[in-house]
C-alpha cells in the first residue's frame, strides 16, 4: 500500500519501511510522528478513501542539509554580503499506513548456512584425515609431480645456448710490432721552437 503526504509544503509518496528526508519536525530520535495529512491512498491500481486516515512514521535522527552560500553585491556601493546557511531536517521511516505495517524482512542468513554446511563438514573430514596420517591422502600428495619444475641454473634452462658458446672459437688478438711501437714513443722535430742564440739567416736582398 502507498500513500501522498503532505508535510512542511512538500509532498511525498511513501510506503511502508520507507525512509523520507522531510523538514524539521519537534521531536528526537526513536519518537513516534503521525501525518494526518493524507492526499491520496491506494494499493496497486486501486484507490482508497483517506478520510481519517493517518501516517504513521518513526523519527531516526535530526540532521542539517548541505551548506548554501548566499552573497550579496551591489555595484559602485561598496557592499558585499556572505552568510551560509544548512537547512534543518528530519529523517522518517515510514511504520505504517492506517492498518497496513510493514513487512518484516525474511533473514537469508541460516539458509545460506544451511547450504555451506555440508561444504565445511567435507573439508573438516579432509583435514582429519591428512593430519591423521591416512596413507592414501599422502600417496596422492605424493604422486602428484610438478608440471615444470624450476631448473637448476640457466644453462639446464638453455642447451642450445651452451652448445653455441662451446662451438664458437674466440678470436685472438693481434700484436703490435715493435717498431710501430718505436715510431709511436719518437719525438718529432718538425715544429719545434729555435733554441735561444742561434744565429739568425740572413734577409734576402731586395731588388
Amino acid at each position: 500500500m502507498f500513500a501522498v503526504v503532505r508535510t512542511g509544503g512538500k509532498q511525498y509518496r511513501v510506503a511502508p519501511g520507507d525512509k523520507i528526508v522531510v523538514e524539521r519536525l519537534a521531536g528526537e530520535a526513536g519518537d513516534r510522528v503521525d501525518i494526518s495529512d493524507v492526499l491520496l491512498a491506494g494499493e496497486g491500481s486501486d484507490l482508497k478513501s483517506v478520510d481519517g486516515l493517518k501516517v504513521a512514521a518513526e523519527i531516526v535522527a535530526q540532521a542539517k542539509g548541505d551548506k548554501v552560500t548566499v552573497f550579496k553585491k551591489r555595484r559602485r556601493h561598496n557592499y558585499r554580503r556572505k552568510q551560509g546557511h544548512r537547512q534543518q531536517h528530519t529523517i522518517l521511516r515510514i511504520v505504517a499506513i492506517g492498518d497496513h505495517k510493514a513487512e518484516k524482512k525474511q533473514d537469508s542468513k541460516p539458509a545460506k548456512a544451511a547450504k555451506d554446511a555440508p561444504a565445511a563438514a567435507a573439508k573438516k573430514e579432509a583435514a582429519a584425515q591428512a593430519n591423521a596420517g591416512d596413507p592414501d591422502v599422502k600417496g596422492q600428495a605424493a604422486a602428484v609431480p610438478t608440471e615444470n619444475p624450476a631448473p637448476e641454473s640457466e644453462t639446464a634452462a638453455n642447451p642450445d645456448q651452451q652448445t653455441k658458446a662451446a662451438a664458437k672459437p674466440k678470436p685472438a688478438k693481434p700484436k703490435k710490432a715493435a717498431g710501430d711501437k718505436a715510431k709511436a714513443e719518437a719525438p718529432s722535430t718538425k715544429k719545434e721552437a729555435p733554441a735561444k742564440g742561434a744565429a739568425k739567416k740572413p734577409a734576402k736582398p731586395k731588388k
